[in-house]
């Protein structure tokens, strides 16, 4: 199937699924709004290719290859001879509607219009298109060459026909996928993980346990692979906190609303790995 792609935003998601994307063989477009945006995301992919290399997972020859198939630029409408477009660019409806009634008017009439969302309802995205059957949610998990996970979420109106090329495109770049056949806040994946770090940061909050407790509770009790204070650090603080905010907001559903400790620590820049600090220190 490989084609064109153009993926928009090449921030840590956005150059995940460039790369992923690029090493299965798909021409892929980068965008981002400066040169400086777009060659972070491109040395962010260097550098995993780099580490995949070293490890014996690709030959150095790949290296090469894949970033030969990858094009930077600030243009958005680099996206119009695409047949895939991933949305993804900051959690915020206002910033998602810009960017798609702009793809609207530039992408074929037959392109796919995907976003990357992990909590934002895909139908109040595809709402401000003329071709709402054509967008569908692609949510991908971080880091994107390392997860093997990919939820699709069909939109009011997404088609079956849309549904079905996003589902060959993700399984063909690696991902197993798992769909969500109706388009509620959060989906799956984040509203359990979103009701899961709400209740965690209460308990911290409140005093009843330290994070470290917490997380190892969670590894040791439940085996999973991280605790989800560091899966937060990790995804950033405020990233799991909008997440679970348009959750609220769209639910009224008092399990989501984001606990004081997490409010202020976005307030206070303790994002988590990217700024040094969150519940942990690094």
């Amino acid at each position: 199937m490989a084609g064109r792609l153009a993926v928009v935003g090449a921030g840590l998601m956005g150059s995940g699924i460039a790369q992923v994307a690029a090493q299965a063989g798909w021409q892929v477009t980068l965008r981002d709004l400066d040169d400086a945006a777009t060659g972070r995301g491109m040395d962010g992919i260097r550098k995993s290719l780099g580490k995949f290399a070293e490890k014996g997972k690709i030959e150095a020859s790949d290296v090469e290859a894949t970033l030969a198939r990858i094009t930077p630029t600030t243009e958005l409408e680099a996206a119009a001879d695409a047949d895939i477009v991933v949305e993804a660019v900051f959690e915020r409806l206002e910033i998602k509607h810009e960017v798609f009634r702009a793809l609207d008017k530039i992408c074929k009439a037959d392109a796919v219009l995907a976003t990357n969302t992990s909590a934002i309802p895909v139908t109040q995205i595809a709402a401000v298109t003329e071709r709402p059957e054509a967008v569908v949610g692609t949510h991908f998990f971080s880091p994107v060459p390392m997860m093997k996970l990919c939820e699709l979420v069909r939109g009011y109106k997404t088609s079956d026909g849309t549904l079905a090329t996003v589902k060959t495109f993700a399984e063909e770049i690696g991902k197993t996928v798992v769909v969500v056949n109706r388009d509620i806040a959060g989906f799956v994946t984040t509203r359990l993980i979103a009701a899961l770090v709400v209740e965690a940061v209460k308990l911290v909050e409140s005093g009843v346990v330290s994070a470290e407790d917490l997380d190892t509770a969670c590894r040791l009790g439940f085996g999973h692979a991280m605790g989800p204070l560091a899966t937060t650090d990790l995804t950033g603080v405020d990233v799991l906190m909008h997440a679970s905010k348009n959750i609220h907001t769209d639910t009224a559903d008092e399990k989501f609303f984001p606990p004081e400790l997490l409010q202020r620590m976005v307030t206070a820049g303790d994002l988590g790995r990217k700024s040094g600090k969150g519940f942990y220190t690094y």
